[in-house]
């Protein structure tokens, strides 16, 4: 998971985490329709048939790229760990296994798991009676560096240190691999079968990457020796050096590798903070980084300005006429104290302009290359307790925000497709995508007023005289400086406004100070009741997505019920909306409606805090005051997300090509653990339903895949429905590249082709299909489907992570 910043990609297939970044990206799919899975808003046939946006890599032919050379990629950080299956993996640990390492299976353009013939030859499930086994042939080719053939005892290694038996081994998850009874060598040492305990839909996923048995054969070797060094690896890569010093990998050719020979000399994977990397590029110091939409900006500047002469009309020294005309005047005026003030700020000015033009100008070396990220940013809504413990409170909050709008605010100034995400479980041109918003509603102010007033929200009741008491530590509030609230924007008793600020803000509320929020105990009582199992029950999808359509006043509620309308999504027949907009904060008993928004305030985080001020304006249409409070990059996921401290948050999840296995702990019912805490897995805003963990192990075991994919798809609505989470917008990938670096950049779903990545000849120009040799096209997974059984799903292209 992640907050948005600028992009970078999340680890890789072996585990699903928050997106993680400098600015914090706190941030895995393959996915017929019963009830609510088949609710859409009506554009899922349009978005699902391609990504929102294509990759931006300059691709070019091998032949127009020129052997040799070195290019320097900026990661956030040195990896802590080589092994992708510790807890403290990340994008760095992704990139290096990606190159150095196998995997059966890679992410093609559109997000699907695709077989990689460098190391797999075919794989099929040969078996599912009475037990699944699975065949895999490996290509006779692939060797490790030291020379042994890539085989059986490497599988067999990686299945014991993944499958959870061993507790010596420090894994961050077992996913699949506990279902593995035995793995055996097969007619000779490249053919190996797995047998499974239980069926496995995502078996595609397992051995993706695969380590040598050198690392897997051991705890000590998995726990400590693989986290600084790889000895044995098996790409078109190999690891020369890790300096900690100069903080960068070295990745060179490895001369024992068997593909398409990497145009690169070498890979040097160079530390540079987010923060730097302006600087860096100015400098001349790295050839490909994600960058903020701020530096791309730059960018895109210094291209527009490349040739024109004159002043720049950006930058320190642009001036308005006015400004221009008022600076003369100031500096010739009769007031020598201050017509020296102002030369000398004309000259700091120059000098700053001066130096920014030159900046500007090393900058015409690169370009952006921007998509879309195969990741997706959500409103979190944290139901463990306070107001949002009620759910109609929370789908009234759903209903009350425009998605539309919010996804316009961060992608539409980048020049992006601003739409917003249909799904929590997939994202447009994965296979497993259908907008299933339909199940929760779409945005209706009116109706999301009603539920407010059905949950006994009301506009104008008494409020409860504040008290001394010290609040508890809960989902709402948080002890410390953090949880304090602001007197900023608010007035005391003279009118005078108050010049306390500790990063809080209050939205909804002017001229007095809410009591102190103690969460109420709610009791939605019978009417929710009804409203959950009418939800949990919703026959007829596609009329309630004609009824959606159809909605635009409360009083045609019972129309849409008898069509099929998700009656839990709306309120109880007979419940009015108030007339009016609120007269000011909602009230329940004596105390005020305010939901406490976390925020990170570090560099990065603009467009977050962009999308929360919107949302807090939708929310007080409806009289739900927002309380704001922008906390340290470093607390705010440890911190507040993962420790349940806040009402409302924005963070990021990658997508997946297998969702059965990776969603589920993200939105698994919480458990109650013996000390009285609840056992949360991923699922931070603490909302779930025994109904969807049921789909999840239902679609997880099912080995036809289009069954398995209605089973996810059938999940997901009944995501929409519990309104834990809100999918918003695809996050944006912004890539600055040297124009000479070719099949490099912004990749979308795809994992990049390490050997194809490189500068161009003199003259040459990128544009021709990079993947001329086939390599993870889908069109070479011809038999990755079970015997007998064809996947049915179209080739297509990867993702983020």
């Amino acid at each position: 998971m992640s907050h948005d910043g600028a992009t970078s990609r999340p680890a890789r297939r072996p585990a699903r985490r928050p997106v993680l970044r400098s600015a914090a990206f706190l941030v895995s799919g393959a996915l017929a329709v019963t009830a609510l899975a088949g609710c859409s808003s009506g554009d899922d046939e349009a978005e699902s048939s391609g990504p929102a946006a294509a990759q931006d890599i300059a691709p070019a032919a091998r032949g127009d790229i020129a052997d040799g050379g070195t290019l320097r990629w900026a990661v956030d950080a040195l990896p802590g760990t080589l092994n992708s299956f510790q807890a403290d993996a990340d994008a760095g640990t992704s990139r290096v296994a990606g190159a150095v390492l196998p995997s059966m299976y890679r992410l093609d353009n559109q997000g699907k798991a695709v077989r990689d013939p460098d190391f797999l030859e075919k794989a099929e499930v040969i078996e599912r009676e009475p037990k699944q086994v699975v065949l895999y042939k490996l290509n006779q080719q692939a060797v490790w560096s030291d020379g042994r053939e890539i085989g059986a005892a490497d599988f067999a290694a990686q299945w014991r240190a993944l499958s959870g038996k061993d507790s010596a081994y420090w894994t961050a998850h077992n996913a699949g691999y506990d279902r593995i009874e035995k793995i055996e060598r097969g007619k000779n040492n490249l053919e190996v079968r797995v047998t499974f305990a239980k069926p496995y839909a995502d078996w595609r996923s397992l051995f993706s990457p695969l380590y040598p048995k050198d690392v897997m054969g051991t705890p000590d070797a998995f726990n400590e020796e693989a986290r600084r060094k790889l000895k044995v690896t098996a790409g078109p890569f190999s690891i020369k050096k890790i300096d900690r010093d100069a903080k960068d990998i070295t990745l060179v050719r490895n001369p024992r590798w068997w593909g398409r020979q990497a145009k690169l000399e070498q890979l040097v994977l160079q530390a540079v903070p987010r923060k730097d990397r302006a600087d860096a590029l100015v400098a001349g110091k790295i050839d490909l980084a994600a960058v903020d939409p701020e530096g791309a900006s730059r960018i895109s500047l210094a291209d527009r300005d490349k040739g024109t002469s004159g002043p720049l009309a950006h930058g320190p020294g642009a001036r308005t006429p006015a400004q221009s005309m008022r600076s003369w005047a100031v500096a010739h005026g009769d007031d020598e104290n201050a017509a020296d003030a102002e030369l000398e700020a004309r000259a700091k000015t120059r000098k700053a302009a001066t130096k920014y033009e030159k900046e500007q100008s090393r900058l015409e070396d690169y370009v952006v290359r921007k998509s879309l990220e195969p990741a997706f940013t959500q409103l979190a809504l944290n139901g463990s307790e306070g107001p949002l413990a009620d759910e109609r409170v929370r789908r009234a909050v759903a209903r009350a925000i425009d998605r539309k709008k919010l996804a316009e605010v961060v992608l539409k100034p980048l020049g992006l497709p601003a739409h917003p995400v249909g799904s929590h479980l997939a994202l447009a041109g994965q296979q497993a995508y259908a907008d299933s918003s339909g199940a929760l509603g779409s945005q209706d102010t009116t109706e999301a007023r009603a539920l407010l007033a059905d949950a006994g929200w009301v506009s104008g009741g008494p409020l409860k005289k504040e008290t001394a008491t010290t609040k508890p530590k809960t989902a709402g509030n948080v002890s410390g400086s953090e949880g304090k609230k602001s007197k900023a924007g608010t007035k005391d008793e003279k009118g005078a406004a108050s010049d306390s600020d500790d990063g809080t803000y209050i939205v909804g509320e002017s001229d007095q100070k809410p009591g102190d929020r103690q969460p109420p105990v709610l009791d939605p009582g019978r009417t929710a009741a009804y409203q959950h199992a009418a939800l949990l029950h919703q026959a007829d999808a596609r009329k309630l997505r004609e009824a959606d359509k159809e909605r635009k006043h409360t009083d045609q509620y019972a129309k849409e019920a008898a069509q099929g309308g998700a009656p839990g999504a709306y309120a109880p027949k007979g419940t009015a909306a108030p007339a009016g907009a609120p007269a000011g904060p909602l009230a329940k008993d004596g105390k005020p409606l305010t939901l406490r928004f976390v925020l990170p305030s570090g560099p990065g985080s603009d467009s977050l805090r962009a999308v929360a001020d919107r949302i807090s304006q939708m929310l007080g249409k409806i009289g739900i005051s927002t309380e704001t409070s922008k906390v340290a990059d470093a607390s705010y996921f440890k911190d507040h997300i993962a420790s349940g401290q806040y009402d409302m948050a924005l963070y990021s999840w990658p997508a997946s090509a297998f969702p059965a296995t990776d969603a589920r702990p993200i939105y698994a019912k919480p458990v109650p653990a013996a000390d009285g805490t609840l056992t949360v897995e991923q699922n931070y805003t603490r909302v779930g339903t025994d109904h969807i963990d049921q789909l999840f192990d239902q679609a997880i075991g099912e080995l036809d895949e289009g069954e398995e994919r209605s089973l996810v798809k059938q999940a997901d609505a009944r995501i929409w429905a519990a309104a834990g989470s809100i999918p918003l917008y695809q996050r944006p990938e912004l890539v600055a590249a040297r124009r000479s670096v070719a099949n490099a950049g912004a990749f979308g779903f795809q994992e990049p082709d390490y050997e194809d990545i490189g500068f161009l000849k003199p003259g040459a120009r990128p544009g021709a299909k990079p993947n001329a040799s086939g390599k993870a096209s889908s069109s070479t997974n011809s038999s990755a489907s079970p015997a007998g059984k064809s996947s049915g799903s179209p080739s297509e292209k990867p993702s983020e992570k």
